[in-house]
C-alpha cells in the first residue's frame, strides 16, 4: 500500500540523516535528551520518559536514536475496575536549531501499543509508528542545559498510535488534532 511505502521511505531517510558517516571534525559534541509526559484525572493518566541521544553536527543539526516507556492506567468509575497497561518502542530524530532561539525537527517512534487497529483496548501486542513534525523554541539556558519546547503534528496519526490520549487540539467538527506538546531538556555528554 502507498502510505506504508510512504514510511518506509521515510523511516529509511531518517535513518541514513541519523546515521550518515561524518568525520570527527564534524561532530562537535553527543548529547543526552529527556521529555517527560505526565497526564492524570480521576480516569486514569500517563506517565512516561522519552530519551534521545543525540550526535550534533556542524552548528544547526542534531540526529540520533530515541527510546520511550510510558505507563497508563484507566479507572472505570462507574464499574469500579482498574487496568494499566505499558508503552514502549524506539525510534529516531533529528533537529535543527537556530539562533539559539528555535527549532524545527522530525521524530518518528515506533511503539507497543495496547489499541487495536479500530481504537480499542486489547490483551495482544499491536505496534504503531508515529512521525512527529514540528518545532517551537530552544534555548541554550547554561553551559550544561538546554530547553526545547514545541508543538508537534503526528502526520501518520495512526489509529491505534498509544500517543492519542496526549493530543489536545481540536478542529472545528470537535475532532482531535494530532498534535501533542513536548518539552525536552539536553544535556552535553562531550
Amino acid at each position: 500500500n502507498k502510505l506504508l511505502s510512504m514510511k518506509k521511505r521515510i523511516v529509511f531517510l531518517l535513518l541514513l540523516l541519523s546515521f550518515s558517516k561524518t568525520n570527527a571534525q564534524e561532530i562537535e559534541r553527543t548529547e543526552l535528551g529527556l521529555d517527560l509526559t505526565f497526564v492524570a484525572s480521576n480516569f486514569g493518566g500517563t506517565v512516561g520518559l522519552g530519551s534521545k541521544f543525540g550526535i550534533k553536527m556542524g552548528e544547526y543539526l542534531i540526529a540520533g536514536p530515541s527510546v520511550r516507556y510510558q505507563r497508563s492506567w484507566n479507572n472505570n468509575i462507574a464499574a469500579q475496575t482498574k487496568s494499566g497497561f505499558n508503552i514502549f518502542g524506539g525510534g529516531i530524530f533529528a533537529h535543527a536549531r537556530f539562533f539559539n532561539a528555535m527549532f524545527v525537527g522530525a521524530e518518528f517512534e515506533y511503539l507497543r501499543s495496547p489499541y487495536t487497529s479500530f481504537g480499542f483496548l486489547t490483551a495482544s501486542t499491536q505496534w504503531s509508528s508515529t512521525l512527529f513534525l514540528g518545532g517551537g523554541l530552544s534555548l541554550e539556558l547554561n553551559e550544561s542545559i538546554r530547553l526545547n519546547a514545541g508543538i508537534m503534528y503526528d502526520i501518520i496519526n495512526h489509529i491505534n498510535s498509544p500517543l492519542r490520549s496526549q493530543y489536545f487540539m481540536k478542529n472545528a467538527q470537535g475532532f482531535l488534532l494530532p498534535v501533542i506538546y513536548r518539552i525536552a531538556f539536553f544535556f552535553p555528554l562531550s
